[in-house]
């Protein structure tokens, strides 16, 4: 028997599917199809204000750059204002590596749901509902190759 993938809830082998706490073996499984849900606006304004957050930071050392040069200061002020500015952007870098992590756990997540479903006996049957694209992908790669597996003539 291989095993294609396996976590706490889902394990795929050669031999059968367990999702959501059933079993199936392959040969149930008459057609296996994918759905994908409607977006989750709420992801995407997070990955928004994620981004949000990495620009400010530069946007007001550049500000405070400008500034430092426009009004007519001493030299002492003008150095404070530009040297203030330049240090605000380049505290944003350490920050940006940050929220760069944030936002790729939040592309592994996704922003949809998706659900793997099978007609089996003649039924239409949910496998998987999940929100997380990455482990869906893992998941249903897997199911296609243990299907693709099962599909060969043995001797």
């Amino acid at each position: 028997m291989i095993t294609y993938y396996r976590d706490p809830d889902v394990l795929v082998t050669s031999t059968g599917v367990r999702m959501s706490g059933r079993d199936y073996r392959l040969g149930d499984l008459a057609e296996v199809w994918h759905r994908q849900g409607r977006r989750s606006w709420s992801a995407v304004a997070g990955r928004g204000a994620l981004g949000l957050a990495m620009v400010i930071p530069v946007l007001v050392g550049l500000l405070g750059i400008m500034v430092a040069l426009v009004i007519d200061a001493s030299t002492a002020t003008t150095i404070a204002l530009a040297g203030g500015g330049i240090l605000i952007g380049l505290a944003a870098a350490p920050l940006a590596d940050v929220l760069l992590e944030f936002v790729d756990r939040s592309y592994d997540r996704g922003s949809r749901r998706r659900e793997i479903w099978a007609r089996v006996r003649g039924s239409d049957v949910l496998l998987l509902d999940t929100d997380n694209a990455q482990r869906f992908g893992q998941i249903y790669r897997a199911l296609q190759r243990a299907l693709d597996h099962d599909s060969v003539p043995r001797a």
